[in-house]
């Protein structure tokens, strides 16, 4: 018979136990479901709801229960529905009856919500690390390119001059939002739920700070309705996940377009490589694909959860067991997509003549040649006029602007002078552009010491 199955006269169809049961993915949480089983019982203890000796064998069966699973010594059962059933249920079989004692004062219910608080907060931290490691991994790059000049981009059309370096820094920052964005997210969730019952609580005189401070959380929830309904720390850390997700997608398309033949900047290393069953010169970016392509694999399980959510009533209904499988599918493709992508960024090998062959196409240095006649005098407005019209005529004449002669700048201000080749060179209209966060050298060199610095702040 059921734990539950007092009140029933009948066995439960095999369809529904099987449709019903979650123990096929929510037996990850033994390991947190023992250890909030392990503080509860040790308070019932302490406050004499059950005897000292009870909540000892307690604490004794579910350690050899632990140490048993760990072994692979014990086969859950769908049976028992849950994980908390089937430790429960073995628990009982080892100590006999002070195993049943151990739910007293506490539901399934506060049960699932604290051993899914104690696993995530966990894997937060194990994801941040990973994090961090793809971090240094882009840090290292840009310090061996901070003087190889690449195009930067706005609508995917050559913008700007800036440095290989610049541009990864880019996406450090982005990953440091990424990690403190996940660490808010483990600080709210730091509320302990059990204790909240069903839903209102119990008559039985628990000391619920004791249980929160002895599975390490700041406090125990405010509200028990709360304590149970509550699954806003999944979707927050979902939508963490997914705008990392959005991040390592992005540099995931760039890193395709920049392998291609189109661009060349880079080259891949073969063991994070694959070829073609059929095209013998084929070198495919499948790791960045994947990358880009479990993105939406992510967005997909935030989107199932908030759908899942959005119309219960309080407290607690079945439907949340719709929580772990999104948030589990989430956690292991992300913990799946960093370690990868660190090892294809810190093997791939950059083509610094490519970049800079790029960079000398495309007219990226117009907004230089502007604010050397800006500098001479001339309002940026008509600077940006007169500059326009060099633009075309290189066009015309299938020319660059630091190819043009000085009589044929001069025919549209008499304010160019020798020095403006200067002004043209490539390298020079990257190093002059010091102000705060840009791609001079200084600057790199002062963003990759504010990247290391936090890498260390922050790893474990």
């Amino acid at each position: 018979m059921k734990l539950w199955g007092g009140r029933f006269q009948k066995e439960t169809d095999g369809l529904v136990n099987d449709f019903n049961s979650s123990i096929q993915f929510d037996q990850r949480l033994y390991r947190e479901d023992i250890q909030g089983s392990m503080a509860h019982a040790a308070m019932l203890g302490q406050c004499g709801i059950i005897s000292q000796e009870d909540a000892a064998a307690i604490q004794a069966g579910l350690e050899g229960i632990l140490a048993d699973i760990e072994a692979g010594k014990v086969e859950f059962t769908a049976d028992n529905e849950d994980i908390h059933m089937n430790v429960e249920a073995l628990l009982t079989q080892r100590i006999g009856d002070a195993g049943k004692r151990l739910h007293t004062a506490r539901s399934r219910n506060d049960q699932v919500a604290v051993d899914l608080r104690l696993y995530l907060r966990r894997e937060i931290g194990e994801i941040i690390q990973a994090i961090l490691d793809f971090q240094q991994a882009l840090a290292e790059k840009a310090k061996a390119h901070q003087k190889t000049v690449m195009p930067g981009y706005t609508h995917l059309q050559r913008a700007q001059p800036i440095s290989f370096a610049q541009h990864l820094l880019a996406y450090c920052q982005m990953l440091a939002r990424d990690v403190t964005r996940l660490e808010d997210c483990g600080r709210r969730m730091n509320q302990c739920p059990l204790g909240s019952g069903a839903l209102a609580g119990t008559t039985y005189p628990i000391d619920r700070w004791q249980t929160a401070k002895a599975l390490g959380f700041d406090a125990p929830m405010s509200n028990s309705l709360d304590g149970v309904s509550d699954r806003d720390y999944a979707l927050e850390l979902l939508s963490a996940l997914s705008i990392l997700m959005t991040h390592l997608s992005r540099l995931a398309e760039e890193t395709i377009l920049w392998c291609s033949w189109e661009f060349k900047f880079i080259e891949l290393d073969d063991a994070y490589s694959t070829g073609s069953s059929i095209m013998p010169q084929k070198k495919n970016p499948d790791v960045a694909e994947l990358v880009r392509g479990k993105t939406g694999r992510v967005y997909g399980d935030l989107m199932g959860l908030l759908t899942a959510m959005k119309g219960l009533a309080l407290a607690y209904n079945k439907d949340m067991q719709e929580d772990k499988e999104p948030v589990f599918d989430a956690i292991d493709t992300v913990k799946m997509c960093l370690p990868v992508f660190t090892g294809m960024i810190e093997t791939m090998r950059v083509l610094p003549e490519n970049m800079r062959a790029a960079a000398g196409r495309g007219f990226i240095n117009a907004t230089d040649c502007a604010d050397y006649l800006t500098k001479k005098g001339m309002p940026f407005r008509d600077a940006y006029t007169a500059v326009g019209k060099l633009v075309y005529y290189c066009t015309e004449h299938h020319k660059v602007l630091e190819e043009l002669s000085l009589e044929e700048l001069q025919t549209v201000s008499p304010l160019f002078e020798e020095d403006v080749y200067d002004a043209l060179n490539l390298e020079n209209c990257m190093e002059q552009r010091r102000s705060y966060g840009g791609p001079a050298v200084a600057e790199t060199t002062r963003q990759i010491q504010e990247i290391e610095s936090f890498i260390q702040e922050h790893k474990e």
